[in-house]
């Protein structure tokens, strides 16, 4: 991948130092727009059709109905990739409302901007390595994740104010941050998810993980290792949690696509590292990753 990658946007392949989008793009004015965060395994889009129906979800919920298909969207990525050289990647793909006048009531009629950047990740699977170099220290933070009735926590847009405040609720007067990720509670207190991750944590031989009844993301990769869990025959309990639920904890971990499942050194301070489940879930999701895409 060279020093300027090349970014989709608009059906165009253009350089990153030239790839912009207009001062009047929804996506940029109101953050009216969804996204997803994917992951090529050898050039191989993991869990595709479960990321496709995750914004399409998103997509429904904004009443946004941008007309891509499927396959025109998987063509643009592949492109992307391609285009860069790369079989194992981060990639991110966005669908804003586009630009339409400046009033906040979106129109019906959408000209949709699409754009796609790709960065290069470590190779996955059995032979791979992770992308983070030592478990997450994670801190709780005042910011309370949004309640569904106000923002769905299911939909995935380019609003993310709310993470944002809670990451930087980390960083010290010194500048310097206290821990690698944030974890948010509900405006009850119970325990929620980070800023760019779901938890899970395991007590007892069984897997926790805060339901997604609250204002949970659905992650397509804490679904994923829910299936994994089961398939091995470990117990799996989605429930509403205090914090000393997960202090209490043998293990915990973080999941995204970008992470896969990192461990948990601390919390608030408090060591919980990973354990043998944890372990055991890494190493089936890395199978799984090994047989669909290399």
């Amino acid at each position: 991948m060279t020093d300027d990658p090349l970014y989709h946007v608009d059906d165009d392949l253009v350089p990153a130092s030239e790839a912009t989008v207009s001062v009047d793009d929804r996506g940029f004015r109101y953050g009216d727009a969804a996204f997803e965060t994917l992951r090529a395994y050898g050039g191989t889009v993991l869990d595709w059709e479960r990321h496709v129906e995750r914004l399409e979800a998103t997509c429904e919920t904004l009443s946004l109905e941008h007309g891509l298909s499927s396959a025109d969207l998987r063509s643009r990525i592949d492109e992307t990739l391609e285009a860069n050289d790369l079989e194992d990647a981060y990639v991110r793909l966005s669908i804003t409302r586009g630009v339409q006048p400046g009033k906040l009531t979106p129109q019906s009629e959408v000209d949709p901007t699409v754009v796609i950047y790709v960065k290069p990740l470590p190779r996955g699977g059995l032979e791979g390595e992770t992308v983070w170099g030592e478990p997450a220290t994670v801190h709780t933070v005042e910011t309370r994740r949004i309640p569904d009735e106000a923002i769905p926590a299911s939909a995935k847009t380019h609003n993310y104010l709310n993470g944002i405040l809670a990451r930087a609720e980390l960083r010290r007067a010194d500048g310097t941050v206290r821990a690698d990720e944030a974890l948010m509670c509900d405006l009850e207190g119970h325990v929620a998810e980070g800023a760019t991750s779901n938890l899970c944590f395991v007590r007892d031989g069984t897997l926790h993980t805060p339901t997604t009844d609250g204002p949970v993301l659905p992650g397509i990769t804490r679904e994923t290792v829910r299936e994994l869990a089961s398939e091995t025959g470990v117990p799996v309990r989605e429930a509403t949690y205090g914090l000393a639920d997960v202090l209490e904890a043998d293990e915990a971990f973080l999941t995204n696509r970008t992470w896969e499942l990192r461990p948990v050194a601390t919390l608030d301070g408090e060591p919980i590292g990973g354990g043998p489940v944890t372990d055991r879930l890494a190493r089936l999701y890395d199978e799984r990753v090994e047989k669909r895409c290399y």
